[in-house]
């Protein structure tokens, strides 16, 4: 099977999940790529788009070792008809646990064909100067190695007719999946004093959790501590102070500093 065209599907508030997506399709080489960003809030309420036989690359990030609620929500407005799918988590160096497999699992229910899943890696949301985890992750090795694995999709798929030949794809992870955490109301705060009022905070957030009024007003009930106002802020007014966020970014950084390398499965 031969494909002119793909379309990269992904939730990627730090937009560390949608460079890694677009790593692995330059190595599988088609002449035009699509995007679908199912990251901002506005796509919660987008109708259901068929994707019919076209190479479908499907990437979200991982959050406890699951796959978001918000972006496993948003896939399922999906629905897949002949067309093959990589699918794609991208963790901040600890564990992707049962993440590939749900995703994997949200893929097949919404009619794609699941041909290939990888494991990358990405900057951590809580990674910081004082606390790095993942620093600067996908990096050029982590690129090369997307490129490499486009290549060995493209591979595979030309050795197919049709997808009725695709032998089911395991990946790791274990069902039922282990139980996701919640946030509990915990969010970044603005300082003040550094804030310019440039609204890039309320633009990136993935849940429209962040209005400006007065000030910048944060709803902490809707936080999904993927911390893109953070990292996005030109300012470094927007801030994870929370204790408990801090004390589990001193953990990760003390306890999760050794490189790991993607996973890839075929």
């Amino acid at each position: 099977m031969e494909f002119s065209t793909a379309k990269l599907v992904y939730f990627s508030p730090t937009r560390t999940t949608k460079r890694v997506l677009e790593g692995i399709v330059r190595g599988i080489q088609v002449n035009a790529v699509e995007h679908l960003d199912l990251t901002p809030p506005k796509a919660r309420t987008r109708p259901v788009e068929e994707i019919r036989g076209q190479l479908t690359l499907i990437g979200a990030p991982v959050y406890g070792g699951r796959i978001p609620p918000d972006a496993a929500q948003r896939l399922r407005g999906l629905k897949g008809r002949d067309a093959p799918a990589v699918v794609v988590v991208v963790y901040g160096n600890r564990a992707y646990e049962d993440a590939l497999l749900e995703l994997r699992d949200l893929a097949g229910e919404a009619g794609f064909v699941p041909v290939a899943g990888g494991a990358f890696l990405g900057e951590h949301s809580f990674s910081n100067d004082v606390t790095p985890i993942a620093e600067g992750r996908p990096d050029e090795n982590d690129l090369r190695a997307a490129a490499d694995f486009g290549r060995a999709i493209r591979e595979k798929l030309r050795g197919i007719r049709s997808l009725d030949e695709m032998p089911p794809l395991h990946v790791p992870g274990n069902y039922p999946y282990q139980e996701i955490g919640r946030s509990q109301g915990i969010s970044p705060v603005t300082r003040n004093d550094l804030c310019t009022r440039c609204e890039t905070c309320v633009s990136v957030c993935p849940t429209a959790a962040i209005a400006l009024r007065d000030t910048v007003v944060t709803d902490a009930s809707a936080c999904i501590l993927c911390c893109a106002c953070v990292k996005n802020c030109p300012t470094g007014a927007r801030a994870m102070e929370h204790p408990r966020v801090l004390r589990s970014a001193r953990w990760l950084s003390a306890n999760c500093s050794e490189r790991k390398e993607p996973e890839l499965h075929l």
